[in-house]
């Protein structure tokens, strides 16, 4: 495909979906859809310059456009916001599927920002390491780090809050 347009075109109909979800995990809608359009006018100006594959570069430049907008850290409530949004529901006990939803989301907006980031890009995305690592904007060591830490603190977390919920009922 040598047609700058149809190689963007291309990329955006395959990417688009996928950095407006990553931004909407960040950001309120507005904010989401100006980074999200932003990132593909860097995307235009770099084509010739984009790696293979692409979406790990784009999702590194969503999260700097959204860092630049954020006044300060990690808004928590707008990641539950649109994690619910987003996150598909599962079979079982209407009740049970609800509380156990929302404490997962609880926990996860409580996370620190770069371990949300990084259990987000690795479990919500299924970016290898490599790819989560340059769209987290570290070496893939420290990503690997940083995911281990991650997963161990909401495993805890998640632990804490199922006792309390059975200890509630």
């Amino acid at each position: 495909m040598d047609d700058p347009e149809e190689r963007f075109t291309d990329l955006y109909d395959r990417h688009y979906r996928a950095v407006l979800g990553y931004a909407l995990l960040r950001a309120d809608r507005q904010t989401a859809e100006d980074a999200t359009g932003e990132t593909f006018l860097i995307a235009w100006r770099r084509l010739d310059d984009m790696p293979d594959p692409p979406l790990p570069w784009l999702l590194g430049v969503a999260r700097n456009l959204l860092r630049k907008q954020r006044h300060a850290g990690l808004r928590g409530r707008e990641l539950a916001a649109g994690l619910a949004e987003l996150a598909p529901e599962s079979d079982g006990d209407v009740g049970e599927r609800v509380a156990e939803r929302e404490a997962a989301l609880a926990v996860l907006a409580a996370m620190p920002e770069r371990d949300a980031e990084a259990v987000i890009l690795a479990s919500w995305y299924g970016l290898a390491p490599k790819d989560a690592a340059r769209a987290a904007g570290c070496s893939a060591r420290a990503f690997n780090v940083r995911l281990h830490r991650a997963r161990r603190r909401l495993t805890e977390a998640l632990r804490t809050t199922d006792k309390t919920l059975q200890e509630q009922t």
